[in-house]
C-alpha cells in the first residue's frame, strides 16, 4: 500500500495562527494503518464488471470490504461517533463501513486499493476541519463590480436604442 503522500508529521494549525485560535487534530491513513489492525477488516469477492475481458467472467476480482467500526479497540469513542456521523451514508444496518474495489485486474490489487481507500475515507472523517472565517468584499472590488454592472447595462441599452447619447454616460 502505497501511502507515501501523506506524510505522518503533517503539522497541527496550533495557537496563534489565523483559524480561531484553536488546534486542530490531522489524522493520517498511515497513523490508522497502525491503529486498525487488518483482521478487522471482512473481504467478501465476487465477479467484477470492470476490465478483464474474458478473465471477468471466471475469476472473482471484485472486492467489497466491510469494516465494523463500532467494535473497533483501535478507535476512541469520539472517533466512532464522528465515523457514523459523517460517513453514515455509507454504513449499512449491520453497522458496517463498506467500500468497494472493481478497478483492477487482480484480486489482491483490488483488496490492496480498497483497504487503502477505506483508511483515507476514516482519516478524512477524523481530520477536524477549522471553522470558516467569514469575509467581506474590499471597497475596491465592490465599485469594481458596480462599475461593469453599469457598462453592461450601457452597453445592453445601446442594443435596445441603436445608439447612445451623451448624457448617459
Amino acid at each position: 500500500m502505497d501511502l507515501d503522500f501523506l506524510n505522518s508529521s503533517l503539522p497541527l494549525i496550533t495557537e496563534g495562527s489565523s483559524f480561531n485560535q484553536k488546534t486542530y487534530k490531522i489524522v493520517t491513513p498511515e497513523e490508522l494503518k497502525d491503529r486498525i489492525a487488518e483482521s478487522e477488516f471482512k473481504f467478501l469477492t465476487s465477479r467484477s464488471s470492470g476490465p478483464g475481458g474474458q478473465n471477468v467472467n471466471k475469476v472473482s476480482s471484485k472486492v467489497e470490504l466491510h469494516f465494523n467500526f463500532q467494535s473497533s479497540p483501535g478507535l476512541s469513542d469520539r472517533e466512532k461517533e464522528l465515523i457514523s456521523f459523517k460517513l453514515g451514508s455509507r454504513i449499512n444496518s449491520e453497522g458496517d463501513l463498506i467500500v468497494r474495489s472493481q478497478s483492477e485486474r487482480s484480486q489482491l490489487r483490488n483488496r490492496n486499493k480498497a483497504v487503502e481507500r477505506m483508511l483515507i475515507l476514516i482519516s478524512d472523517a477524523l481530520t477536524e476541519k477549522p471553522d470558516r472565517k467569514p469575509t467581506v468584499p474590499t471597497k475596491k472590488s465592490r465599485t469594481d463590480r458596480l462599475d461593469e454592472k453599469h457598462k453592461r447595462g450601457l452597453i445592453k441599452k445601446m442594443r435596445k436604442e441603436g445608439n447612445l447619447s451623451a448624457e448617459d454616460t
